[in-house]
């Protein structure tokens, strides 16, 4: 008998989705609420590293993934020169196994569709446009308030709604969310045949350049700057802001830039982190994914990190007879220190970058992969 026979779940992103998933194969009673009006069709490009996709395979959703993204195993590492010259080509750790790619490129909506379809296929029942105005907890439960005044009670409720969780702040949480310095240019657009893999640039005006391949026919790429102030710039000065900055940049490249042409595609976004110490529930109420922890993307492990607290919390959940302490405990011991050296990892990244320090990005990123490798 699972611990609980009923959850809320606030947040229709990655985590919250999968969490829904596996609570509804489990036979609880899933409901699942997002204050967005509809699922994201517009939005960038997501990395997941094998960890991830060892979560999307226990979701059952590998093989859609698989089919609308785009699976590599190598890594690029390329100069800020006239040519854009290849200065070495990494095999990536598998951190999902040796039978899953080590690296997924996505659409970010494609990626929440397949999550979203397979959620509504499990059984939950979802409603966007819709968030909480009231939390009231007990020992057994938790009485909940929706924005239309309608009121329901649950066993359990997952905050999964992001940095600025509205959960988190309900029961009481004041988290702060620092910004690390840097500010990334996101773009997407078709992608140049020649462009199979990651390829990472450093130096030259950006701390780094990049792009993802996210299907058969697109990618989107990306450029890392110190953090300003860009927000009273209008589409398309955000384009050709993004493109000049790229002119240092070259090789494929050049030719990604002059794909670059749909205004509509480009944002620009801070770097921020935060961890919440442990535990991350409050009672009844719990917190996951980017409401718990976040970090700059310098590691490609937000995704992962999030998915990786469902299936545990699920797995938990789905094996107790009541939301014990000890319980509680399992999900801290399992989830806190992993997803804390990762947000630390990547917080290091970021510094090393910003004070142009040689530090030693080999030896971490291979401490983290040997972390990640290990299931959650």
């Amino acid at each position: 008998m699972a611990a609980v026979r009923t959850v809320l779940v606030v947040g229709g992103g990655a985590a919250g989705a999968a969490t829904a998933i596996l609570l509804a194969e489990g036979g609880v009673s899933v409901d699942l609420i997002d204050l967005k009006p509809a699922p994201d069709t517009a939005g960038s490009g997501i990395t997941l590293q094998g960890n991830a996709l060892r979560v999307l395979r226990r979701l059952g959703v590998w093989d859609d993934v698989l089919a609308h993204g785009y699976p590599f195993d190598t890594l690029g590492l390329r100069a800020p020169d006239p040519y854009g010259s290849l200065v070495a080509e990494l095999a990536d750790a598998r951190t999902g196994g040796p039978d899953l790619p080590a690296t997924v490129g996505m659409h970010r909506p494609e990626l929440a569709r397949i999550l979203l379809d397979r959620a509504t296929a499990a059984g939950v029942k979802i409603r966007f446009g819709t968030g909480c105005t009231a939390l009231a907890q007990d020992a057994d439960g938790v009485d909940v308030t929706f924005a239309g005044g309608d009121a329901a009670r649950y066993d359990l409720v997952v905050g999964a709604d992001g940095i600025r969780s509205r959960t988190r702040a309900m029961v009481g949480i004041d988290l702060r969310t620092t910004p690390t310095g840097m500010g990334i240019w996101r773009a997407v657009t078709s992608r140049p045949a020649g462009v199979t893999r990651t390829d990472l640039y450093y130096g030259g005006p950006c701390h780094i350049a990049g792009y993802c391949p996210t299907g058969p026919d697109s990618l989107y790429a990306y450029l890392v700057e110190d953090a300003r102030d860009r927000s009273g710039l209008s589409p398309h000065e955000s384009l050709a802001v993004m493109r000049e900055l790229s002119l240092a940049y070259h090789g494929p490249w050049d030719e990604i830039r002059e794909r670059l042409t749909d205004p509509s595609t480009v944002n620009y976004t801070w770097f921020s982190s935060h961890v919440l110490p442990a535990p991350w529930h409050r009672g009844r109420v719990v917190l996951i994914g980017d409401a718990a922890h976040t970090c700059p993307p310098t590691l490609a492990q937000g995704a992962a990190q999030a998915l990786e607290d469902a299936e545990v919390l699920a797995e938990l959940l789905l094996a107790a007879d009541a939301p014990t302490d000890a319980m509680w405990q399992a999900f801290t011991d399992r989830r806190y220190a992993r997803a804390t050296a990762v947000v630390d990892a990547s917080r290091q990244l970021s510094r090393w970058l910003l004070d142009h320090e040689r530090g030693d990005v080999p030896g971490l990123m291979a401490r983290i992969a040997r972390l990640v490798s290990a299931p959650a």
